[in-house]
């Protein structure tokens, strides 16, 4: 057994990445190293002769995640492995094949389901703004990715969409069907539909992909749609060389069509599967991980988290009077933090809509503390970022002055960094933390680069979506933060209407806010802190039933006044 890729596996982790034909279920919970498993069992694969790289397929759900998979499988000496996204695969094979099969090119892509959509409204003589042309988007997907015809979406989805009638609805479905025939144009979901139906068709194209894939690997497999799953199916025909990876307790995109049932139903579908439970975390202290498993007790799927690590401060509650003293508060929580020495770039502070961050952005700049919005402007693409690469390429084609990281910050200099941060927040700040994040960049690469070679290595980040760590306090939406971790962690907004959010309704839609505030809990590291405001507006807001189920016995509320506020609503 090759001791290479498997040292420094814990045992259920080196009892995953060894077995290497499948089926194979990977139970990972939060902070349990999945990635590394993933990683290590096609490395091991590899070196034993198992696999051969080019052909083994490791599917993921995002281009970001992809890229590591790829810079971790070479760490560990591994090249030519497919690491993709399904859209990605789907639509290299597409690309590939569809000027054998159909005697021209393949066909474009849409860049914008919404601005098709409103061609289609215009045809229609219908005068919609922009939020209800992206609820239909979004409608569109979720009949794609759910494998519905028109007639099995009205059955599914009677009540329209936001104040749209249904055959409304409809009619603007199909409008928007053919203007992209008429213009020869896929759009996302169909890269999906069309890969498949290829597939379905063309038994010859079926033949070389299935001979040039022999061994799938899935990551997310509790966030595969019905269609992926189908794809998925057709890439593997008869054969069993399947790992799935995955947490049900971290199901958090149902809206779009993920379905865990694919993964808890894993050994029903195949009897013969080998699973393992990884719920060793290495990142969460035990009393974060309490609350934690409070929160998912007795829910399907649900591992039980442990951590060897010493027990750590008990997450706390804060009860605020409004929005603006919570946001202020949580400001004024994480000042102090960086006082006492934490790095920002530790911090985030998570919340579950988009318009919890405005208010927050204000109270952090007003402690003078820079922050950076999840899912907001991409790093390579901030203004200052882009001119920082324009002149460092600029630079790169004359002889250097002194050493690498000197003509680096010689540049950045010439640009408007300075040695020390503006002292307030804004937008002065944010510009000097993404040049600083430019220079530690240089300054962390091997001595021999050069300023071509470090300026050809950005614009690799920059198509891999490879971004430098900013020493900024990170604010995101819960969505936005799975994956992810921070040593410390300020959950916002735990009230009812919020987390539970006001239109979750039925207990699948609970269960799912659920799961939400789960993937923001087991986030944090070494600190948790929750907060809710008791007003918002003119609205009174209760404390949020999951605060109840996880219970006073794990938490602990901070100061005699939210004590009591906190209490009052159990």
């Amino acid at each position: 057994m090759s001791e290479g890729a498997l040292a420094g596996l814990d045992e259920r982790q080196r009892e995953a990445a060894a077995i290497l034909r499948g089926p194979v279920c990977v139970l990972a919970g939060a902070g349990t190293g999945k990635t590394r498993v993933i990683t290590h069992r096609i490395a091991h694969g590899v070196d034993t002769g198992a696999y051969s790289p080019g052909r083994i397929m490791a599917v993921t759900f995002t281009t970001k995640a992809a890229g590591e998979m790829r810079g971790r499988l070479r760490a560990l000496g591994v090249e030519g492995v497919s690491a993709r996204t399904f859209h990605s695969a789907a639509l290299a094979q597409l690309n590939h094949f569809w000027p054998q099969v159909a005697g021209d090119s393949a066909p474009s892509i849409a860049d914008s389901k919404v601005r098709v959509l409103a061609h289609a409204a215009d045809d229609l003589h219908l005068r919609l703004d922009r939020a209800t042309l992206r609820d239909v988007a979004a409608q569109i997907e979720w009949r794609k990715v759910t494998m519905r015809s028109l007639d099995d979406y009205a059955r599914a989805r009677p009540q329209g969409v936001a104040g749209l009638p249904l055959a409304a609805v409809i009619d603007l479905m199909r409008a928007y069907e053919r203007i992209k025939d008429e213009r020869r144009q896929l759009d996302f979901e169909d890269v999906l539909l069309a890969c498949a139906g290829m597939l379905e068709a063309e038994p010859r194209v079926t033949a070389q992909v299935r001979e040039q894939y022999r061994h799938f690997t899935v990551d997310e497999f509790q966030d595969v749609s019905p269609l992926q799953h189908h794809l998925l199916q057709l890439w593997l025909g008869d054969r069993h060389d399947l790992c799935v990876v995955g947490d049900a307790s971290q199901t958090i995109f149902s809206f779009t069509g993920a379905d865990p049932r694919f993964l808890l139903d894993f050994e029903t579908r195949h009897p013969d599967a080998r699973v393992v439970r990884l719920e060793h975390n290495y990142r969460s202290t035990p009393s974060i991980l309490a609350a934690a498993n409070e929160l998912m007790r007795g829910r399907p799927g649900a591992l039980r988290l442990v951590s060897d690590a010493a027990a750590g401060d008990v997450p706390e509650v804060t009860a605020y009077p409004d929005d603006a003293a919570e946001a202020d508060g949580i400001a004024a929580r994480i000042a102090a933090q960086v006082a006492a020495g934490v790095d920002p770039g530790t911090i985030a502070v998570l919340y579950r809509a988009n318009a919890q961050s405005a208010s927050l952005l204000g109270a952090l700049a007003s402690q003078g503390l820079a922050a950076t919005v999840l899912g907001g402007t991409r790093f390579f693409e901030i203004p200052e970022v882009r001119q920082a690469l324009l002149a460092l390429r600029g630079a790169s084609v004359a002889p250097l002055q002194g050493g690498f990281v000197d003509a680096v910050r010689d540049v950045l200099r010439s640009l408007g960094l300075t040695d020390e941060p503006p002292p307030a927040g804004g937008a002065l700040r944010d510009a000097w933390e993404a040049r600083s994040a430019l220079l530690r960049l240089a300054e962390q690469a091997p001595a021999d680069m050069s300023l071509r070679r470090f300026t050809d290595e950005l614009a690799a980040r920059a198509r891999n979506q490879h971004e430098p760590a900013m020493r900024t306090v990170t604010l995101a939406t819960l969505h936005a933060a799975k994956g992810l971790e921070w040593d410390h962690v300020h959950l916002a907004g735990m009230a009812e209407g919020l987390l539970p959010i006001s239109y979750a309704t039925t207990l699948e839609q609970i269960d799912e806010e659920r799961r939400l505030a789960y993937v923001g809990i087991t986030r944090a590291g070494r600190s948790l802190s929750l907060s809710f405001a008791r007003t918002s507006g003119r609205r009174e807001r209760q404390a949020s039933r999951f605060l109840q189920e996880i219970g006073t016995g794990t938490l602990r509320a901070a100061g005699a006044r939210a004590s009591s506020a906190a209490r009052s609503r159990r």
